[in-house]
């Protein structure tokens, strides 16, 4: 068996494996409970210098600042909030005198942060990261890929909310 036979298998095995969580645990849109939640509150982030992360959200990204506030855990911590949209924060914890590491990928770690943006919009900012020499990928002629200064990966989408590439998630 060759390895393309084996990927091949395997990817089957796991397509399988999708299908068979899908069949048990998805509801169509009319059969779903509520959601408990109202929405998220905000989600944080570690940021290793607080007035360049406030430069790149607020001035690139166009995500303006809400607050600045001691992080209540951390004395001289800072705990500082961007508005996203539609009642929603993006939060971040400096950590000064704590060695954090660079971002890494690990099992209940964040992978990417997509943000809803509206399409003109997202031309705009996708055009600010060009100029700004920021690295992003561009997929699917609606998504932009690429990292915060700390290495934290964020998606812009011109997909409206509940919508992925043409497709209803909500």
């Amino acid at each position: 068996m060759t390895a393309d036979a084996t990927h091949d298998h395997t990817r089957e095995a796991l397509e399988a494996e999708r299908q068979r969580i899908k069949d048990t645990y998805l509801r169509p849109p009319g059969e779903r409970p509520p959601s408990s939640a109202r929405g998220l509150h905000h989600e944080a982030l570690i940021s290793s210098d607080v007035e360049r992360t406030v430069r790149f959200y607020q001035e690139l990204l166009e995500f303006p600042l809400t607050e600045v506030i001691e992080n209540r855990d951390h004395p001289g911590s800072t705990h500082f909030f961007f508005d996203i949209g539609n009642g929603n924060l993006l939060a971040f914890f400096d950590f000064p005198g704590l060695d954090v590491g660079p971002y890494a990928e690990v099992l209940g770690g964040h992978h990417h942060m997509a943000i809803s943006v509206e399409p003109d919009t997202w031309h705009r900012l996708v055009g600010k990261l060009e100029a700004a020499g920021v690295d992003h990928v561009v997929h699917s002629e609606v998504s932009v890929y690429f990292q915060d200064p700390d290495g934290a990966r964020l998606e812009l989408i011109a997909d409206p909310l509940g919508e992925m590439y043409g497709n209803q998630v909500l």
